[in-house]
């Protein structure tokens, strides 16, 4: 039989990675997949490339001539990005053409449309690598889950901010020092916005709750927050009292709708996801029948991204002669069955919370802070208070309330901050127990 061609649009690192893995393991690959192989046609700005096995490949620099390639059958868009990204796939598409991308923005944004334009057209399109890198998550709820109900999804699924909390918490180190170190360790961009401030992983979080709970993609939806805030004071309180700060992708399915949201999260220190450290990812999904379950590993990188885009060409390649109909569904469930669930804004959220405050030092202000707290019907779980530092007349209070709906929580803390003898901003960060209940 003939081997699959494919058209590869990106030659960086995730796109050499995926050459070479097609290559050095050309033969193992071919056993799995029923026949071999072989990317034939790329599309890259340069066309020099040392370190990656180019044998057999026409390389050019028109991403769109490989699209329009007659003889390519799948198309693997490795460019990122929304545009021309988007443009590029629903092209391959309306060819007739089978997509792999590992894009998790163009899936979060525009997958609804990508799609359905697939349906019509009777491919494939799959994503694996768009969540989780290495980490087949997409595959385990998608199949591997589907007997379940999916309850809630925790994850730690971006490197950059996980290595930074966990440099803050192991060295005692300053937000913005550990972030200059990440960013010259090829870890962070130039530009950290899409990762610090959790962008990155609401594109990822927003794929998981479609495929969870069988909802449309709706990433303009999904509430985010970032960790510039955070002080090493926060991460050092946070383990006295037991529990570790990771910047936190959940959504969870209740009576109202689905919540969806990435920020800072206390976790008890002895989940197993709490000791997810370095740029590793972890996502804690938690089903009816099976109970808690945990998927970790890489979450980028070049050979762990490789690994999910070539099983992803696996999997295209298998199906190539399938009636579209008996196909595993992009989003889990059949299209005709997606939920109109809603996705709940995040003033309807129940959480618990730890609060971080500098208060006057002197009698009658940690009653005036519980009054505002019990007015909104807050209960304290945990409190600690600290000594005044040289002299200093503000002490720090540490607070830690029973769950409490997210808009009452903001109103307390508008209260408390108008307070005379609070000074400055009240911290807030959010707790998740991760337990199987």
């Amino acid at each position: 039989m003939n081997p699959v061609r494919v058209g590869l649009l990106g030659l960086g690192t995730v796109g050499g990675g995926t050459a070479n893995v097609l290559s050095r393991n050309q033969e193992e690959i071919a056993r799995r997949a029923g026949r071999g192989i072989v990317i034939s046609h790329a599309a890259a700005r340069e066309t020099s490339f040392p370190d990656v096995d180019t044998s057999g490949m026409e390389i050019g620099t028109d991403a769109f001539a490989v699209v329009d390639q007659p003889e390519v059958d799948i198309i693997v868009e490795l460019i990122g990005g929304y545009e021309p990204a988007r443009e590029l796939v629903l092209r391959a598409i309306a060819n007739g053409k089978h997509v792999v991308t590992a894009n998790k923005a163009l899936i979060a944004k525009h997958g609804n449309e990508i799609f359905a334009a697939a349906r019509e057209k009777g491919v494939m399109v799959a994503f694996e690598a768009a969540v989780a890198g290495g980490i087949p998550i997409i595959k385990a709820l998608r199949e591997g889950l589907a007997a379940n109900r999916i309850e809630w999804a925790a994850g730690i699924i971006n490197g950059t901010g996980n290595f930074i909390l966990t440099e803050m918490r192991d060295k005692g180190r300053d937000f913005a020092d550990v972030l200059a170190e990440a960013q010259r360790l090829g870890y962070a961009e130039a530009d950290p916005t899409f990762d610090v401030e959790g962008i990155d992983a609401a594109h990822k979080l927003t794929i998981i709750a479609s495929i969870a709970f069988g909802i449309p993609l709706q990433f303009e939806k999904a509430y985010t927050e970032g960790i510039g805030h955070i002080t090493r004071e926060d991460v050092a309180f946070a383990e006295e009292l037991g529990y570790r700060i990771k910047h936190l992708g959940v959504t969870r399915r209740t009576e109202k709708g689905v919540e969806l949201r990435v920020h800072p999260t206390l976790i008890p220190g002895r989940r197993l996801i709490a000791n997810v450290d370095g740029v590793m990812n972890a996502v804690l999904v938690k089903g009816d029948a099976v109970g808690p379950t945990l998927y970790y590993g890489a979450g980028a990188g070049r050979e762990p991204t490789a690994s999910a885009v070539v099983a992803d060409l696996v999997d295209v390649t298998r199906t190539l002669t399938t009636d579209p109909g008996n196909r595993v569904p992009h989003l889990a469930f059949q299209p005709d069955a997606l939920s109109d669930l809603p996705v709940l804004p995040m003033e309807e959220v129940e959480t618990a919370c730890y609060l971080r405050m500098q208060v006057a030092d002197r009698p009658g202000v940690m009653a005036d802070v519980t009054r505002i707290l019990g007015d909104e019907g807050i209960s304290i779980e945990a409190l600690l208070q600290k000594e005044p530092v040289g002299g200093a007349s503000d002490v720090s209070v540490i607070m830690l309330t029973h769950r409490v709906v997210e808009g009452r929580m903001n109103e307390s803390i508008k209260r408390i901050e108008a307070l005379d003898t609070v000074t400055g901003q009240v911290t807030r960060i959010r707790m998740e127990t991760l337990d199987s209940n």
